[in-house]
């Protein structure tokens, strides 16, 4: 005979590795860290101050 198994356990099981697999899929393809997203900011903020301090009044 076989193992017993509890078929609503197997259920949820399956359904978090598909969940967890999921996931992982979407964080390679868009995902970044949040501190990577907060350097990205601060980095674009920066070179914008950059920018505008280097502009010339042309009145």
């Amino acid at each position: 005979m076989g193992e017993v198994v509890n078929l609503r356990q197997v259920k949820k099981q399956a359904a978090r590795k598909a969940a967890r697999a999921k996931g992982d899929e979407n964080a390679a393809k868009f995902g970044l860290t949040k501190a990577e997203r907060q350097l990205q900011k601060a980095q674009a903020e920066k070179s914008a101050r950059d920018l505008d301090g280097h502009r010339r009044d042309g009145d």
